[in-house]
This record gives structure tokens, C-alpha cells and sequence, in this order.
């Protein structure tokens, strides 16, 4: 599917092809992916310099740039969604259980901490909402996360319509693995 894709794609969509140079391959009758992709290596080299390779690669699927893997996480989540719609707030509570120790196991695990705790409700007919609470310090055990959680759920709104997800996530990270990659991003400005 993916080649597929490539093909039908308008040569100004691909990662690297500003106006100018989509511009360019306009007048060289180079409109979509296909017709770059019938390009020689050569050809592109001659018309775009280093650039060509480049292009003949990606018209080609291959794309050499390394994958950054290092990106800042900014929340911890995790989430359910249950065969049979739930429609008591106990059955709710009980649900968030196995959610809650997933998302603080993580934390554990990595000694990251959040702020900011946030509910997600998805209904029966696919509507969902979110509710949300920050603290002032960090949760910082499951005990906490759970008691905010289950408070965000008996705060929301009257609904009678049955409850097929549960989702709770942690935001507004400190700790181990946050600041290291928080560092790993910073950079000095020269004054």
C-alpha cells in the first residue's frame, strides 16, 4: 500500500520539496510521486545537485535520515476499553484499577512524576470527554493518583449513556527519565 501511496502523492507533499523546488520539478514534468520515481539517479543529480539522491530515494520508499528516538515525553497514560458498557460509578472504580497500576508501574519503573492528572471518558456512542486536575507538588504514590482519579470520575457530568473506555494519564512531568530528556534537548544561546 505504502508504494501505492507514494505514487499518487503530489510531488510538493514529500518531506523537502519546498514551492521553489516543486516549482522546479513542475517544469521538468515531474507531478507526482510515480513520475519521480521514473526518474533516473543521474537525471535528478544533474537537475537538484546533492539533493537528487535524496529524492530518488524517497520516491523509492528508502529514507536514510536517522530516526530521533530521544523526544520528550510529555504525559504517562494508559487506558481500557470494555466489551460490555459500563453504567455504575462502582463498576467504574473498579475498572480504573488495573489502568491506575499500569500508569503508576511506569512511574515506578522510571521515576517519573506528574502534576497534572487527567480522566478520559469515552461513551457508548464514541463521544468522549476529558477531566483534569493539577497539583501545586507531584503525585507521588498510587494512593494519590487513585484518590484524584476517582474524584475527576464522581465530579463529571450526569450521563446515562454507558461508559466503553476508561484512560488516565499523568502530565506536566518531574523526575529520572523526564530531566534527562529534557536535557538531552537543551541548548545553550550565544549572548
Amino acid at each position: 500500500m505504502g508504494a501505492g501511496f507514494v505514487e499518487s502523492l503530489p510531488v510538493g507533499r514529500f518531506h523537502g520539496v519546498g514551492p521553489a523546488t516543486a516549482a522546479k520539478m513542475e517544469r521538468l514534468g515531474i507531478h507526482t510521486g510515480a513520475d519521480l520515481r521514473a526518474c533516473t539517479l543521474p537525471f535528478l543529480q544533474t537537475h537538484f545537485g546533492k539533493i537528487g539522491p535524496y529524492y530518488y530515494g524517497i520516491s523509492r520508499g528508502v529514507d536514510e535520515r536517522p530516526v530521533r528516538a530521544n523526544r520528550v515525553r510529555k504525559s504517562v497514560g494508559a487506558e481500557n476499553t470494555f466489551a460490555a458498557d459500563l453504567f455504575e460509578t462502582e463498576d467504574m472504580r473498579e475498572a480504573l484499577v488495573p489502568i491506575l497500576d499500569k500508569v503508576w508501574h511506569y512511574c515506578e519503573a522510571s521515576g517519573v512524576r506528574g502534576r497534572t492528572v487527567t480522566l478520559k471518558i469515552k461513551y457508548a456512542d464514541f463521544r468522549q470527554i476529558t477531566r483534569s486536575q493539577s497539583m501545586a507538588l507531584p503525585v507521588s504514590n498510587r494512593a494519590e493518583l487513585a484518590q484524584v482519579a476517582h474524584h475527576l470520575l464522581h465530579d463529571r457530568p450526569f450521563d446515562r449513556r454507558g461508559v466503553r473506555l476508561l484512560g488516565v494519564s499523568l502530565s506536566a512531568l518531574t523526575g529520572e527519565d523526564a530531566e534527562a530528556e529534557r536535557d538531552d534537548t537543551q541548548f545553550a544561546l550565544p549572548f
